[in-house]
């Protein structure tokens, strides 16, 4: 998320994203992460406010051991895509 926040491009996945999202189609993000609720938070911001960006809803992983960890959640993948095909962002984002 942090590469694509800041226009990095430097691995095939992410030449296969831009590539993807230059062709004017959504980019679905579905975010697992020890650190989405404070360093990577900004970066999801970013893509938030972009075109063609779309997140599955994620939640906190296990705010005890770990409050900063984020984790998808995996019963709104197909629906988060089906929504994304529209042009709409699935919400709440947030769990």
């Amino acid at each position: 998320m942090a590469k694509l926040a800041s226009d990095i491009i430097d691995t095939p996945a992410l030449m296969a994203a831009k590539s993807h999202l230059r062709n004017d189609r959504p980019l679905v993000i579905a975010p697992s992460t020890n650190n989405g609720l404070s360093g990577n938070a900004e970066n999801i911001g970013k893509l938030l406010n972009r075109r063609n960006y779309y997140f599955v809803p994620f939640k906190q992983d296990n705010p005890i051991t770990k409050p900063r960890s984020i984790v998808f959640d995996p019963e709104y993948l197909i629906k988060t895509i089906k929504f994304a095909l529209d042009g709409k962002q699935i919400s709440p984002i947030l769990l």
